[in-house]
């Protein structure tokens, strides 16, 4: 059973950077759980306010509904209650449902509510989806809006004063206007976590919006880096950040740019570039070449230099 109430979950994950890490494979793509282990515990070292197993970065989209589990119970028994761990809820309601109630009987301590699978829905189609997801644990619930799931500010009000376990949005759009309308109508009954691909790129000019945490994807092979990242985002020191923007934000997202899908499959590259390599990424998606693989590599040996 968790430690955290929604509320207790919601205060701690605004507190700090959010992990996301990835999910190793083995060569033949099944599930590499002894590395899931090792790369848990480096990470470990540093400090970060949430773990966020089997999500976009970890490929959750690729795994069946029994590995997620795994991955998650293996989370859970790795990080031993020093950080909150939070498992997907994707798909159907009825799968969502299933996967949500999965993690709560697994020891999880929350839920990122992902965009539901292949279908459109209206914003009234989305609230009653995510209510019955969120009436259906008493886990701490992070919604995501993205894809086909974009929720508008009213709903966000509606589901908020509905769902007493929904703690969070997580934005994966960056529209503006709808942050600020958003933030403006329920301010902080929600905590709000910058969701973007990359999200180092819009930290700053999104802190201003209430989204005081992210998403970071590049903790999994820099994670000194993005923790020291995070700190001149939160003191607002736009000459750090927009060094260290240019120093290796900016020439990793060239990098990145160049396939569709390539947001995870550059992480598992730099995994590979520090010597701590996590397998293949799975079909749908590919990996980098080799080339880009050592023009990533020449990046981090920069900043870390």
């Amino acid at each position: 059973m968790t430690d955290y109430s929604p509320t207790d979950l919601a205060a701690q994950l605004k507190s700090g950077l959010l992990s996301f890490p990835v999910t190793p494979f083995a060569d033949d793509l099944s599930l590499d759980l002894p590395t899931y282990r090792t790369h848990l515990s480096w990470l470990a070292e540093h400090p970060v306010a949430g773990l966020f197993a089997a999500g976009g970065t970890g490929e959750g989209f690729s795994l069946s509904l029994a590995e997620t589990e795994e991955v998650v119970r293996t989370a859970v028994d790795e990080v031993a209650g020093t950080v909150p761990v939070l498992a997907p809820a994707t798909g159907s309601t009825v799968k969502a449902i299933q996967q949500a109630r999965t993690a709560e009987a697994a020891g999880a301590d929350g839920i990122l509510l992902m965009p539901p699978y292949l279908t459109e829905a209206s914003q009234a189609g989305l609230q009653e989806h995510i209510s019955r997801v969120c009436q259906a644990t008493g886990l701490g619930v992070v919604v995501y809006s993205r894809a086909n799931a974009v929720l508008e500010d009213e709903t966000v009000a509606r589901l908020a004063d509905a769902n007493p376990t929904l703690i969070g949005l997580k934005d994966g759009v960056g529209n503006v206007e709808r942050m600020t309308r958003t933030y403006a109508k329920v301010g902080d009954r929600l905590m709000y976590v910058g969701g973007l691909p990359t999200a180092e790129t819009f930290a700053l000019p999104l802190l201003s919006l209430g989204v005081s945490t992210y998403s970071s994807a590049l903790f999994n092979f820099v994670p000194g880096w993005a923790i020291d990242f995070y700190d001149a985002v939160r003191r607002q020191d736009h000459t750090e950040v927009y060094r260290l923007l240019n120093d290796f934000v900016i020439p990793y997202l060239d990098i990145r740019d160049r396939q569709a899908g390539y947001a995870v499959s550059i992480v598992k590259a730099g995994l590979t570039s520090i010597g701590r390599p996590a397998g293949p990424v799975r079909p749908p998606l590919t990996d980098l070449t080799q080339t880009e693989v050592g023009e990533l590599g020449a990046l981090i040996d920069k900043i870390s230099a």
